[in-house]
């Protein structure tokens, strides 16, 4: 639990990345805004150019290597050297603001959370219609249904985004940041791309667990002032709340509910986890036999697939991925079985189904071959299960496996990537040593690939195609 003197003003150390001039714009927000604060402010914009911001804003220019995306790793040095001399450090890139009322309820959620705990903020965009949404829920980024804690008569819970291009510490967060030595580094990328890990490395290299105050989610969102992402990524604010009332319902009692399976992988941006908010595909939604009535979907994200089948008239049985994700399917007239993945199938014991959809799940489990023993008990003769998979072995991922890429490297090892490495001959291998067939297997083609495609006469589609999408059957 982190105290800070609150009788006193607090003293603020904020430091700014600007490269450029593109964000100048939202830049003089920002410092408008600290100019406004009732605290005694300090603020630092790191630039690759000067820049004259006005009285009292001090400007540091420099790359610390020769990567522009370098920039933002400039301001740990200049916490380090300051660290006696304020009580709180924030560091944002040009384009995200914070307010007063932001830094008050991170000063009043430290003093409840434990000492490995940070309080995170949340980016939110505004539309031209004045609608609101939220960026960095989208994809693969989901809640951790088992992360919910009270503190201090609050709930906080983790989002597995753990980017939202800012973070603000204590002094004594950041002397412990400092002390883990994951701090003071160079410029690197990991869990996050180059640009995004000096806004990320408290959590994901100094020890800290990020939690967002979900019981009062208001004073922990912050404006992304270009509104860049509105209506390509992230969710809108009916959503975003549905997903915290049902978190803090799940979590919210001291129980800690399970997700279906592990669902992200440990490559850099979380790259082949499995999507939350996938769209209903015409490819997978032809597979499915016009005459099946019983369908099982393993691994239900916010059921836009789903929602499609019972407008079809089929009765459908969903396992969510956890049991935050289905808000587009709770109100249908759909059966939901929760739990993880054995749980769930031991609910299922003794019933069948006409089709069975697991779509790009396969991969991320520890033993796909289980996974398909246990579903093919549900099926019959005449039952199919579309089975879809990236597929690891197109051309790019072996020319950077030549390359020595690490990140490919991770692919080869599920211990180390959380992922399986999938072709065409390990999806088969998986089928065959279940028990089961595939009736049909396509790869899916795009752009350059189709084009590719058609100039080799399909022969090359094995290290074309982005993934496989089977249909497989129980073996005679």
């Amino acid at each position: 639990m982190v105290m800070l003197e609150t009788q006193k003003k607090l003293k603020v150390l904020v430091a700014i990345a600007s490269y450029g001039t593109s964000n100048d714009q939202y830049l003089s927000q920002l410092l408008a805004e600290y100019r406004s604060m009732s605290f005694d402010v300090d603020v630092v914009v790191m630039s690759n150019l000067n820049k004259a911001l006005g009285p009292g804003i001090e400007v540091a220019v420099g790359l610390p290597e020769e990567n522009p995306w370098s920039l933002p790793f400039a301001h740990k040095q200049i916490f380090a050297d300051r660290l006696d001399q304020y009580d709180l450090f924030i560091y944002s890139e040009d384009d995200t603001l914070i307010t007063e009322r932001n830094l008050c309820a991170f000063v009043r959620a430290s003093g409840v959370l434990a000492d490995n705990e940070l309080a995170g903020f949340l980016r939110f965009e505004v539309s031209r219609e004045n609608t609101v949404s939220y960026p960095e829920i989208h994809g693969h980024f989901h809640w951790d249904v088992s992360s919910v804690r009270l503190r201090g008569g609050q709930a906080f819970a983790f989002l597995t985004n753990e980017h939202s291009a800012c973070y603000v510490l204590t002094r004594e967060q950041l002397r412990r940041a400092i002390a883990s030595g994951g701090f003071l580094v160079r410029p690197h990328q990991e869990k996050y791309d180059l640009l995004c890990s000096a806004a990320t490395d408290p959590y994901t290299q100094c020890g800290f667990r990020r939690l967002i105050c979900i019981s009062q989610i208001d004073d922990f969102v912050i404006h992304h002032l270009p509104n860049k992402y509105v209506g390509k990524l992230g969710v809108g604010d009916a959503e975003l709340r549905r997903q915290i009332s049902r978190l803090m319902q799940v979590g919210g009692n001291g129980h800690r509910p399970t997700p279906l399976f592990k669902t992200d992988t440990k490559l850099r941006n979380g790259l082949y986890s499995k999507g939350y908010y996938e769209p209903a595909r015409p490819e997978i939604l032809s597979l499915i036999p016009a005459n099946a009535r019983r369908v099982l979907s393993v691994g239900c994200g916010w059921g836009a697939t789903e929602v499609c089948l019972v407008e079809r008239g089929m009765a459908v049985t969903a396992l969510p991925l956890d049991p935050v994700i289905p808000g587009g399917v709770e109100s249908r007239a759909m059966e939901l079985v929760a739990g993880d993945f054995e749980t769930a199938v031991r609910q299922l014991a003794g019933r069948q189904f006409d089709c069975i959809l697991l779509l790009d799940l396969l991969h991320l489990v520890e033993n796909p071959r289980s996974v398909l023993s246990s579903l093919k008990n549900l099926m019959t003769l005449d039952s199919v299960a579309v089975v879809s998979v990236p597929n690891l072995q197109r051309l790019p991922v072996i020319w950077q496996r030549l390359q020595g890429d690490d990140q490919v490297a991770m692919m080869s090892d599920y211990e180390r990537g959380g992922v399986h490495w999938t072709s065409r001959r390990a999806l088969r291998r998986w089928v065959n040593d279940a028990g089961m067939r595939i009736e049909s297997l396509s790869g899916t083609l795009a752009g350059r690939s189709r084009r590719a495609s058609r100039a080799t006469l399909g022969l090359m589609n094995s290290y074309l195609a982005s993934e496989f999408i089977a249909a497989v059957r129980r073996a005679e």
